[in-house]
């Protein structure tokens, strides 16, 4: 069993499943995406910071008094189908996903018993949003389904009460934040549970570590869930299961602890904004390219998007994950179920990165860059002549290599038109038998 200290928390080895995933996505959603204007840190932003975009955006557009809690009852959801939102995720390639179950707004998108009225089943949709897609994600798919969970919220007057007493009281996290966290989990069965939104309070505050104590020990999920490192000012990139350091990490070297890239393919926002230009939204190409480089230095990468008030995912986002899903339908071997291998990128060749198939011994080099020349230069591997194959991930032919001494060797790419490219935006080589 485990004592509701990190010593012991810190000590609990983390479920495989996570580490193999390689791949999630993230879904803000929530009132914010109502105003679906700047940032999820719309009310924020607006009513405490006073940032004049957002004061203007108010004052053209709504009537004098309007409150942000006037936006609830249009958050409507009337669009919202579970089962398509489940489809496109299966279709992503993805292997797990997180809904923000509570941001910092404190709205919660389940009929929460300690959220009275300011949740989705309450006011708005008028429907329990964690477990419709709860339920599609499970019945139609083999994605793990996660919840993020904000612990405080911008202006509820009991953590506003504690802040102001230096966190010596608890009023907010007893009555409000903790009950929702052994909700959801008692309830929903989560295999994630993302938590966010320390405060500045230290985890003593939340009481983060006997939570966790019951969530390992004898909770109903105590064998496959997985956390990550926001539990308290201090605990980030120190504490909890997997590590994610700050949103968009990507360390581009290898890590001693499991790590977790959490990034937006809007470069702006987490949830959605109508205010978006096509140029905010990352290609492709870049998206890729996260995805190699984190999984390449032991992480996992989490993709978010952000689904409209009424509860469509939009086509560009939707586009997106169709692309990555294509992507990995070829090159997934590379990416699933990897493990680091003893170099990270190339040393002659930029943009080449590696992974480590254990299963078949197999080293993986995905490069970003087709050569104009056709020739590919490798500055890592040491192959050894007439054992070494190497293999392009959905090409059938073996290709030709030259080994370049000690270390290093060349390979003859196929001569391909564009329609017979295996994929787009990278390709992976296969290597058996180097060291």
């Amino acid at each position: 069993r485990y004592e509701p200290t990190w010593g012991s928390l810190d000590a609990r080895p983390l479920p495989a499943w996570f580490d193999e995933a390689k791949f999630g996505v993230f879904i803000h959603w929530g009132v914010f995406s109502v105003p679906s204007f700047g940032s999820e840190w719309f009310w924020w932003y607006w009513q405490k910071e006073k940032r004049e975009p957002y004061v203007k955006f108010m004052d053209a557009n709504y009537p004098p008094g309007f409150s942000y809690e006037d936006f609830g009852p249009l958050f409507t959801a009337e669009l919202f189908d579970p089962n398509q939102w489940a489809d496109i995720l299966k279709t992503s390639g993805a292997k797990y996903i997180v809904l923000t179950s509570k941001h910092h707004e404190g709205f919660t998108l389940w009929g929460s018993k300690y959220s009275w009225n300011w949740n989705a089943v309450d006011v708005g949709p008028k429907r329990d949003l964690v477990a419709e897609l709860a339920t599609s994600v499970r019945n139609r798919t083999d994605l793990h389904f996660g919840l993020y969970h904000s612990l405080f919220e911008w202006f509820n007057p009991l953590f506003l009460e504690d802040a102001t007493n230096a966190f010596n009281t608890s009023k907010f996290p007893t009555s409000k934040s903790l009950p929702e966290l052994y909700e959801i989990v008692t309830k929903y069965q989560p295999e994630i549970i993302w938590s966010d939104g320390d405060g500045n309070a230290p985890d003593t505050y939340w009481n983060s570590t006997g939570f966790l104590a019951w969530l390992y020990n004898d909770s109903p999920v105590r064998d496959t869930v997985v956390t990550n490192d926001r539990w308290g000012a201090g605990s980030i990139c120190a504490h909890g299961g997997f590590y994610t350091c700050s949103d968009r990490y990507n360390p581009g070297r290898l890590l001693p602890h499991k790590w977790e890239n959490c990034m937006t393919i809007d470069r702006g926002s987490w949830g959605y904004r109508r205010d978006a230009r096509l140029r905010d939204y990352l290609p492709i190409e870049d998206l890729v390219k996260q995805l190699v480089e984190t999984v390449s230095c032991g992480g996992n990468l989490l993709m978010n998007i952000g689904p409209t008030h009424d509860g469509r995912i939009a086509v560009v986002f939707e586009e997106r994950l169709s692309q990555v899903g294509s992507w990995l339908q070829v090159n997934g071997e590379a990416i699933y179920g990897t493990k680091p291998w003893r170099a990270q990128n190339d040393t002659v060749t930029p943009g080449v990165w590696y992974t480590f198939t254990p299963k078949e011994g197999k080293v993986n080099a995905i490069f970003l860059n087709w050569p104009v020349s056709g020739i590919l230069e490798l500055g890592e591997p040491r192959a050894k002549p007439g054992e070494t194959q190497v293999k392009l991930a959905g090409y059938r032919e073996l290709l030709k290599w030259v080994a370049l001494g000690e270390k290093g060797m060349v390979i003859a790419l196929p001569q391909l038109t564009p329609q017979q490219m295996p994929c787009q935006w990278g390709w992976t080589l296969q290597l058996t038998d180097v060291d």
